[in-house]
């Protein structure tokens, strides 16, 4: 196997990698905040039926927390093995917020197995929600953290490269560059309403098939008022990103939306397709893009005709922004048009109709969290630490990785598989009618 061959599946694998991880990663930041919402709800509101919200949520998050355990060590893994040369610079750099992730997700993990054990152990359930407070916390900064590094191979600080070797290192300074306060917001926004709509696609589907329990439709109201908020935080945090891009990646803003040439006034192209270099079929908002970057109408944006042609990202980063944008304008509407619904107790939003139109804005939230993933690290290309290491620079020569490939595939399918079938027979055999009786029996007897 050649180089470029290594390169190639190199950066397959590590596509592959972090594309099944995220689906994990994101559940894994997203849902303990849902979990300690719903908790707080129930006792505030003297409700049974969001404690069990909170029980419930918490017994298929340990499931996922599993997988994406598995997930995350084989992205550490394939750091070393894949991308030797990166490691070697970047490790002695950034190594403080990878260890920091490890610390954060076993504190994550020692009070999740608190709160599991001590479910019914705690008469004052204030104090028993206490132990969600860590939980979420350690969830978050497990993502700040990882994000962190991901921000330094965007916009690397910290250190000046002397006649080939390191010097002035500074991690503290490397851990917070440019790129980190806006990817940083970005990640956590995005993680916590890609949970909420996907436990309201859950609440939504057992409507649809029939189970009327006012339980899911407790469930649905409070994920679909999470989701529209945090909806509306990622869309103002979006429109940060896109400055920072104008600012320190022009070529990144200017490959996602197509700007060939230096302008004042720029539009804002959505869709369309290229053809021999001229776009077709696009939606043009005059000025849009010019806004977008600079807040200013008349403001100029750096074309791609600035850049050299072996620094230019692929241009297919535009379909990417284009269905990132498009799916979360799209649920921003749809948790709108529910809520409003919901409130002035408009009967359509409750029909079969709607509620398909729940469930499927789960698997679309990933889909959007996807495509951001994509645009980030595609976007960067062909940079691996951008403007100082290319890809192709910090590749393994191993001529094995094509096997590697094909058995991390194999082993991805079946965790995804498996993790399927768990958590639907978990729940198939362990109904929510089902538990409220067996507490109701419970508390009868207990006052007996």
């Amino acid at each position: 196997m050649g180089n470029e061959e290594a390169v190639y599946f190199s950066r397959g694998l590590t596509e592959l990698t972090l594309s099944f991880h995220i689906i994990f990663a994101t559940i894994g930041v997203g849902i303990p905040l849902m979990i300690m919402i719903a908790q707080w709800v129930g006792i505030k509101k003297q409700d049974e039926h969001y404690i069990l919200l909170a029980r419930r949520w918490t017994r298929g998050f340990v499931i996922t927390v599993a997988v994406g355990v598995v997930t995350g060590t084989a992205i550490g893994l394939q750091l070393s093995l894949l991308w030797p040369n990166f490691m070697q610079l970047a490790g002695n750099v950034i190594a403080l917020p990878l260890f920091m992730e490890v610390f954060a997700f076993f504190f994550e993990a020692i009070f999740l197995g608190i709160y599991l054990y001590t479910w019914d152990r705690f008469e004052n359930q204030k104090k028993h929600m206490l132990l969600l407070i860590p939980v979420a916390a350690g969830a978050s900064f497990s993502a700040v953290f990882i994000t962190i590094v991901n921000s330094f191979m965007n916009s690397p600080r910290g250190f000046d490269i002397v006649n080939g070797q390191l010097v002035n290192i500074n991690p503290i300074l490397a851990m917070f560059n440019p790129a980190m306060p806006t990817k940083v917001t970005h990640v956590l926004a995005t993680s916590y309403m890609t949970a909420a709509f996907l436990l309201a696609a859950i609440g939504a589907y057992r409507l649809v098939k029939g189970s009327n329990h006012v339980y899911h439709k407790k469930g649905l109201f409070l994920t679909m008022k999470m989701g529209l908020l945090f909806s509306i935080i990622t869309a103002i945090l979006g429109d940060f990103s896109g400055k920072y891009l104008a600012e320190y990646q022009p070529e990144k803003l200017a490959a996602a939306e197509w700007h060939f040439e230096t302008e004042e006034g720029a539009p804002l192209m959505m869709y369309g397709v290229l053809d021999n270099g001229e776009v077709k079929y696009a939606l043009t908002i005059p000025f849009g893009l010019s806004i977008l970057a600079h807040s200013n109408p008349k403001a100029e944006v750096i074309g791609l005709n600035e850049f050299a042609e072996d620094e230019i990202p692929p241009l297919y980063i535009h379909y990417l922004f284009d269905t990132m944008v498009t799916i979360g304008m799209l649920m921003i509407g749809i948790s709108f048009v529910f809520l409003l619904g919901f409130w002035r107790r408009w009967r359509f939003v409750l029909t079969k109709s709607f509620l398909w139109i729940v469930v499927f804005g789960g698997p679309l939230s990933f889909l959007a969290i996807e495509a951001g993933w994509w645009l980030a690290e595609v976007g960067r290309q062909p940079w691996i630490l951008r403007g100082i290491m290319r890809t192709s620079e910090a590749a393994t020569t191993s001529g094995q990785v094509d096997t590697m490939l094909l058995l991390f595939a194999g082993l991805y399918l079946i965790l995804g598989i498996g993790s399927m079938v768990v958590l639907t027979r978990m729940f198939r055999k362990n109904t929510v009618e089902q538990e409220l009786a067996d507490r109701a029996s419970d508390k009868a007897g207990e006052t007996v």
